[in-house]
């Protein structure tokens, strides 16, 4: 089964990074789920949670603000003026 590769990062951090079957994030246009073989697109982030399903199944849960979302070639890349993971 195909992966995604994530990265989560900060203005100074990288917050998260892994492989995972799946992405949600809170765009401007409103939330948007990621799976692999997703299309390209470039999308400016809202302030909101950052939500990925880990391949191993592990859920990992990120606030991010000020930032863009990029996804090309199973490659997902968030850049957040402010993110932090929510324990």
């Amino acid at each position: 089964m195909a992966s995604l590769k994530v990265s989560v990062v900060g203005a100074d951090q990288e917050v998260w990074s892994g492989t995972a079957s799946m992405v949600i994030a809170r765009t401007v246009e409103g939330e948007i789920g990621i799976l692999p073989g997703h299309e390209p697109m470039l999308a400016i982030l809202a302030e909101g949670e950052v939500r990925v399903t880990a391949d191993n199944g592990e859920k990992i849960t990120a606030t991010a603000a000020d930032g863009f979302l990029s996804v090309e070639n199973n490659t997902v890349t968030i850049v957040a003026g402010n993110a932090s993971l929510v324990k």
